[in-house]
Formats: C-alpha cells, structure tokens, sequence
C-alpha cells in the first residue's frame, strides 16, 4: 500500500503538473476512468504496468520514475513520499540538440529570445529564408542576392560593380 502512495503521488504531481484534470488524463489511458486516476492518486487503486507507461506518455515523466516507485524502488536517494516542492516541474527526456537550444535560449538576451520564439512560430520563416538562400546562392555565384522587403523577388545585387 506504501507503494501505491507513493506512485499515486507521482501520477498527481505528473498530471497537474502536465496541466490535466484527472479526467483529461483519464482519456489518454486505455481501460481507466477518472474515478480510477482518483483512486490511484490516493494509493487507493494499483494500476497495471501499462496503464502507467501510458500515464508516464501523457504527462511527459519517465516511464522508469513510476515503474520504479510501483515496484518499491527509488533511483533518487531521497526516500520521502511527498511530491516534489514544485508540482510543475516535470521531467522529460530530450536530445543533445534540444538541450543545446534551451541552453543557448537560457544565456540569449531577451530580444535574441524574441527572434528566435518567432523563427520557431514560423511568423520570422519566411525572412529568414529569403536571407539563408541569398546568402547561399551569393556564396556560390559570388555575387550578393537579397529578398525584396514585400515578399519574395529575390533582388541581384553585383559585388563588382
């Protein structure tokens, strides 16, 4: 039953933390209704394996963060039971590239922040290209070729004259 507090801890923590309610979260997981997220959130209820690889999915947690406190077994040191300080934080696996734009977005000031939120938005895409495309072309014909301000014509602008 310690167990169950505990996963059922994890799967509170996890949800809100992934901003769901007990039903939205119950939606996203085969053979489970909102009552059993309850239930299980209270240690009241054991959810099968796959139902907490699903959960994990969801709210992005590791799967071996709930597999591990169903079993009994910790891979932090720390043996409380309570959630974490801050229900929000969740964690998530994420590649060396991804990790590397975070990085890079943490050290940015806030107007480089602003540029690159609206290049992955898409709303900065389109300059953006155009000045990548000139910049190639440019490189490969040794001369320079910038896009028109009003959207596309790719202006030939001669480095010799």
């Amino acid at each position: 039953m310690a167990n169950n507090k505990k996963v059922g801890q994890l799967i509170k923590a996890a949800r809100t933390g992934a901003g769901l309610t007990q039903e939205q979260l119950a939606r996203k997981v085969k053979n489970c209704s909102a009552s059993d997220i309850g239930k299980a959130e209270r240690g009241e209820k054991a959810l099968t394996t796959d139902q907490l690889k699903q959960i994990a999915k969801a709210t992005g947690v590791t799967q071996k963060s709930l597999l591990d406190a169903a079993k009994g077994t910790s891979s932090s040191s720390s043996s409380s039971t309570k959630p974490p300080a801050n229900a929000n934080t969740v964690s998530m696996k994420v590649t060396a590239t991804e990790k590397k734009l975070v990085e890079l977005y943490r050290k940015a000031d806030s107007a480089t922040k602003k540029e690159a939120l609206a290049v992955l938005k898409g709303t900065e895409a389109q300059s953006l290209v155009g000045s990548l495309i000139g910049s190639a072309i440019g490189a490969l014909t040794g001369r320079r070729e910038m896009p028109e301000e009003d959207g596309g014509e790719l202006e030939i602008v001669d480095d010799e004259e």
